[in-house]
């Protein structure tokens, strides 16, 4: 069993963090449960860099301290947990996937779950100014989506991975800032980005450490940040009613 479902928002958590809870750990207590009642063998949980919190050490390894900043992050935390006790408790395998800014084509930019690239994409190819929150220099680790179903789908059969906590992510980091001017550059936009507070909740500095994914996982992103930005990109070009939404 494959549970990706959740509220995926750290606005939306710091807003409403009661319905985000039901969503996220109420949830994920009734998957567990009805995985172990019908006899199913593993689950894997779509688990989140959040996690680590602003923690200053990178990159970010498993074996580091939880430090939520937001009850969304909470959340997964204690779903991390909840499967852990399930497999010592039940023998139910269980392994939890930290997913770090995951981007790709098909996301919508007027979701309020949906990530910064696709936002930008959306704004950029209609040479509207999007909105940075902070001033910008913040970094993530941006992954693209078929890195992390690969890392998926090596987790659902691989030895030893049950009961673990294992990032998969591309394993380096590139500032807002940065990503801005890289995806001007490919869109050929003449437009500046508009900045805004800070929001509640968000980290600083978001950088995998991958060590973990390779050793147990063999996995090893095929997809480079560069040339998934470049097919993110391709895609957005073909939807001009998503890029108007």
């Amino acid at each position: 069993v494959l549970h990706q479902a959740a509220i995926p928002s750290v606005p939306r958590s710091v807003n409403d963090p009661i319905t985000s809870n039901r969503a996220n750990v109420d949830g994920t207590l009734n998957m567990l449960v009805a995985a172990r009642d019908a006899g199913v063998k593993r689950l894997v949980f779509a688990g989140s860099s959040s996690a680590y919190g602003d923690t200053p050490t990178l990159p970010k390894s498993e074996e580091m301290p939880s430090n939520p900043l937001s009850p969304y992050a909470l959340q997964k935390v204690v779903g991390e947990q909840y499967l852990q006790m399930f497999t010592r408790l039940y023998g139910l395998e269980t392994v939890s996937i930290r997913y770090f800014n995951v981007f790709g084509p098909r996301q919508d930019p007027s979701s309020p779950y949906s990530g910064v690239i696709s936002v930008f994409a959306s704004a950029l190819l209609d040479n509207r100014s999007p909105t940075i929150y902070g001033d910008g220099g913040q970094t993530r680790d941006f992954t693209f989506v078929a890195n992390v179903v690969d890392g998926v789908l090596r987790a659902c059969d691989a030895p030893g991975a049950s009961g673990e906590v294992i990032n998969v992510a591309t394993g380096g980091r590139i500032s807002l800032n940065e990503l801005f001017t890289e995806m001007k550059r490919i869109i050929g936009a003449t437009v500046n980005p508009t900045y805004a507070a800070a929001r509640r909740g968000d980290v600083r500095d978001s950088q995998a450490d991958i060590v973990k994914a390779r050793t147990i996982l063999g996995y090893q992103p095929s997809v480079s940040f560069e040339d998934g930005l470049e097919r993110t990109i391709a895609w957005y070009r073909t939807v001009p009613a998503v890029v108007t939404a």
